[in-house]
């Protein structure tokens, strides 16, 4: 499976997702439940030690890598978020089709998802440095080919995030799972490519204010 690392920016710190995160993910969950419409979000401590435990399974199996988001400002986690869905296209083809075949040790594409955040760290711009930690080391120590990201289609708060890092609208699934509010969701699809990463990495370093303005 891929190595577990530790993603650090000026602002935020994307840690492995461990139980050692527990309190503070419940803390984080339960500061503005109304947030939460369209993203499922664990409630109280025996959901989010489930889900700590599914996602460390999953990281264990080669299909995930999760991260605690810690908010240097606070020293807090203050969310969780994960690239998944991770795919690996070198090596023989499995067959049967449809089969799992063997992971490898780099993915060759990704998502960024069960990305969310506590209220009090929503528009401080933990979201946006922490999807830029993602993105760094999906395309520039994976070699990614594409980056899938994508919301609810009724989230516009999500989808405006998604839309400002550059990602391209690849467009809507309908009827594609079930919704957070228990509805059929509908899903905005979005996607980076690695021949669009370096537009997006000097768009995202300027609003970081990582570099200034020529």
């Amino acid at each position: 499976m891929p190595a577990l690392v530790t993603l650090s920016g000026r602002f935020v710190r994307l840690e492995p997702l461990s139980l050692a995160a527990v309190d503070d993910l419940v803390a984080a969950a339960s500061e503005d439940r109304t947030i939460y419409a369209f993203t499922r979000v664990p409630q109280g401590r025996d959901e989010v030690v489930s889900y700590v435990e599914a996602a460390m399974a999953e990281q264990a199996e080669g299909r995930s890598l999760p991260f605690a988001i810690r908010w240097l400002n606070t020293d807090r986690v203050v969310g969780a978020t994960r690239l998944m869905h991770l795919e690996y296209w070198q090596g023989p083809m499995p067959w049967p089709p449809g089969t799992r075949g063997a992971v490898g040790d780099i993915p060759s594409v990704a998502d960024i998802g069960y990305t969310w955040l506590g209220a009090s760290a929503q528009g401080t711009g933990v979201n946006r440095e922490s999807k830029y930690l993602l993105l760094s080391h999906a395309f520039e120590d994976w070699n990614v080919h594409r980056i899938t990201l994508k919301a609810d289609v009724r989230n516009s708060r999500s989808r405006a995030a998604i839309e400002a890092l550059g990602a391209h609208f690849d467009g809507v699934r309908r009827a594609d799972s079930r919704g957070a509010d228990d509805t059929v969701r509908d899903t905005a699809f979005y996607s980076i490519l690695n021949s669009e990463w370096p537009a997006v990495r000097d768009r995202l370093r300027m609003r970081l204010g990582l570099v200034e303005a020529a």
